[in-house]
């Protein structure tokens, strides 16, 4: 399939707005210019509440938002956001995790983890799975329910595949990892990043940066908590639910990890969208496709933990 028309007009009306690509600005002149990406999210579904408050991190304070799902709540989903882990934050994902929120019948826990380069691996790693931990010990106090899973975009998929391996190191169950266009290795000779390298909004040069980025030299590559792909045994895995779009340089690393993931044994849902390109879960103002791929993963989230 072809980009989808609507996705066409949106990468050439970015192109226009003649932004700095990510290794062409400092870091501050990046992340000011994503405050353009809340009016591409959408309209914020109507909630039972959307709280925010601040939870003790291994090293600071995190900020953390509850989307309270309208009807009543079902399971616990703690989700990391993407961006690189350089860029975003938590305002992006209203529409997107409001909805998600009340397709699913669950409640939401969103953070806002410190960022690379300030803050480069292990601290982002460190920050989402100390998040877990508190969510964890704190559900009876925050009425949550106790079928609790991991969820994340992008880098946050990248971040919530670490969680869910570290998780399964310490002997804690989780319900599933819910894991959207993942970046899963630092492996930049896969068939989508060649084929899809430039023209379709993310390229394969900014994901080479944004690993520099987080990693800041090699000396992580193989730390399955870094990459997840480098992990040596994937049994054991919380079941997955995986999504990827057609025309995005990461779509290789979400194939490659289910394929890593059903020889293990895990039990894996997937879904290709077609036309799509990397971000559109997010950008339901952009594209249809979004609350699609958010309703198909609300069902596919209610089958594991029904």
């Amino acid at each position: 399939m072809t980009l989808a028309p609507e996705i066409k007009a949106f990468l050439e009306a970015s192109a226009a707005a003649g932004l700095p690509q990510v290794w062409e600005a400092p870091v501050e002149v990046l992340r000011r210019n994503t405050q353009g990406r809340v009016a591409l999210a959408g309209k914020i579904e109507p909630l039972a509440a959307i709280e925010n408050r601040f939870i003790p991190g291994p090293t600071c304070d995190l900020p953390i938002r509850i989307y309270r799902p309208a009807t009543n709540s079902q399971r616990t989903i703690v989700y990391f956001h993407g961006g690189g882990w350089v860029l975003n934050f938590l305002d992006i994902y209203d529409a997107s995790l409001s909805r998600l929120a009340n397709q699913s019948n669950a409640t939401i826990v969103s953070v806002n983890y410190q960022k690379a380069p300030e803050h480069p691996y292990p601290t982002p790693f460190d920050d989402c799975y100390s998040t877990l931990e508190w969510v964890i010990s704190h559900k009876n106090e925050l009425a949550l329910p106790s079928a609790i899973g991991v969820a994340g975009d992008s880098a946050g998929a990248n971040l919530a595949a670490a969680v869910a391996l570290k998780a399964r190191d310490h002997q804690i169950e989780l319900a599933f990892q819910f894991l959207i266009y993942p970046c899963l290795d630092r492996n930049f000779s896969t068939d989508s990043y060649r084929a899809n390298a430039t023209g379709y909004g993310l390229s394969t040069q900014a994901m080479q940066w944004f690993w520099e980025q987080y990693l800041q030299g090699n000396a992580h590559d193989d730390d399955p908590y870094a990459a997840p792909q480098r992990a040596q045994s994937f049994a054991g895995l919380a079941p997955a639910i995986i999504i990827t779009a057609q025309y995005d340089p990461l779509l290789s690393d979400g194939e490659n990890y289910l394929a890593a993931l059903k020889d293990a044994g895990v039990s894996v849902s997937y879904r290709k969208f077609d036309g799509m390109i990397h971000g559109f879960f997010t950008n339901l103002a952009v594209t249809p496709t979004a609350t699609k791929a958010i309703d198909w993963s609300a069902q596919e989230i209610i089958k594991l933990t029904q």
